[in-house]
């Protein structure tokens, strides 16, 4: 951990922890160059983005959001008697902080650090929490999950992180281990991790979730070239492509895509890449683990299961995991 500076923006404090659009340009190349051409699924998460990603956990075929919170509601009091009063808490991916609103009052945490890419979305979150909990101290960081991170040091006490909405399953099992790994670093031995992870099931719901009827996530996945085109003044015409996600059985994954309606060229930052009718970017994976194997993946990053909390329709899943 770092030391304990930050910005003051009216009623919290905020951490700068982002990558620089350097970074940014040099990422975006690489996976355009691949045969297989790929984008990190944190290039969703600009303002809009975020603001889309909202919407979709609302909308009637995405079960996660609903039946996550269905739990927290649900279990609260057994959560925060696991997690301990006056803890230091580090939610991963804040979004618009509607689960942490559920912990807040059953856990009252000396300090609260919610951490998410989008910068402005966070920042809005944080000052509306610190609004409605006045009494609740926050420092808000920036963060690139892809990256090594850290947080301030904010003194001697017991740290919990909450990691919600099953985001893990975004990162390939070697890169969710080492950002397990990561987690376990900034709660340090004896911490503890409340930790969403989405369920194998049916792949006609899974499909179903990324399909939306009303087309939300279509908007959401070609945001991601809308956002580079602002960011790094590309000239991605999204009328060039279409939104496909679907279950690979094998990998235990949904995969969405944007697949080329056109030949045609785009350029960024001097660079030009080809696209071909047919073929793909691939956005974002979403693993889905069973409870056995999640287990098993948390014990490689020296995490011990203490309790687990599963919907009767067996969906989603919410863990308590100790750091030994």
């Amino acid at each position: 951990m770092t030391p304990a500076t930050a910005t003051k923006k009216d009623a919290i404090y905020f951490h700068e922890l982002h990558s620089p659009v350097d970074t940014m340009v040099a990422e975006v190349h690489a996976g355009l160059s691949l045969q297989q051409k790929v984008l990190s699924p944190k290039y969703f998460y600009d303002k809009k983005g975020s603001e889309l990603f909202d919407t979709i956990t609302r909308l009637p075929e995405y079960y996660p959001t609903r039946t996550e919170i269905g739990l927290l509601r649900q279990h609260v009091q057994e959560m925060a008697g696991l997690l301990g009063m006056h803890s230091f808490l580090l939610e991963f991916g804040s979004g618009s902080s509607t689960k942490i609103r559920l912990l807040l009052e059953a856990v009252r945490p000396r300090i609260y650090v919610p951490m998410d890419i989008s910068r402005e979305h966070l920042i809005d979150s944080a000052q509306r929490l610190a609004s409605d909990y006045p009494w609740l101290t926050v420092h808000a960081a920036c963060v690139d999950y892809s990256i090594p991170w850290d947080i301030p040091d904010f003194g001697p006490g017991r740290y919990n992180a909450f990691f919600p909405g099953s985001s893990i399953g975004n990162f390939d099992p070697d890169s969710a281990l080492q950002l397990l790994k990561q987690v376990w670093r900034l709660v340090g031995r004896g911490g503890g991790l409340l930790i969403g992870v989405d369920l194998k099931k049916d792949a006609a719901i899974l499909e179903n979730a990324y399909n939306d009827a009303q087309g939300v996530t279509a908007d959401f996945n070609l945001n991601v070239l809308s956002h580079i085109n602002q960011r790094l003044g590309a000239d991605f015409d999204t009328g060039n492509f279409r939104h496909k996600a679907l279950y690979n059985t094998g990998e235990g994954r949904i995969e969405m895509h944007l697949e080329c309606t056109s030949d045609h060229r785009v350029r960024i930052n001097g660079n030009a890449y080809r696209f071909e009718t047919g073929e793909t970017i691939h956005t974002e994976n979403s693993y889905k683990y069973s409870v056995d194997e999640f287990h098993g993946l948390a014990a490689q990053a020296d995490f011990v299961p203490v309790k687990v909390w599963t919907d009767p329709d067996g969906l989603f899943s919410i863990h308590y995991l100790t750091a030994t």
